[in-house]
């Protein structure tokens, strides 16, 4: 079962130009759910963090 989308895959997801937008996207995800005092895993998002964020956004593999 996966956990994380990694920067390549929330580019894709957002239709971003660039790699280090999609890396700077999961920075400022990261930084709030430290300040929550979560761990996190750098350059790595949860999954479900992240679609509580971008509900809008399908998940990935459910097309």
């Amino acid at each position: 079962m996966k956990h994380f989308y990694t920067s390549k895959e929330v580019k894709e997801m957002l239709g971003l130009n660039t790699l280090r937008t999609a890396q700077i996207r999961i920075q400022s995800l990261n930084e709030e759910l430290s300040s929550k005092g979560y761990w996190i895993e750098r350059g790595k998002v949860p999954i479900k963090f992240f679609h509580e964020k971008y509900p809008y956004v399908e998940k990935e593999g459910s097309a």
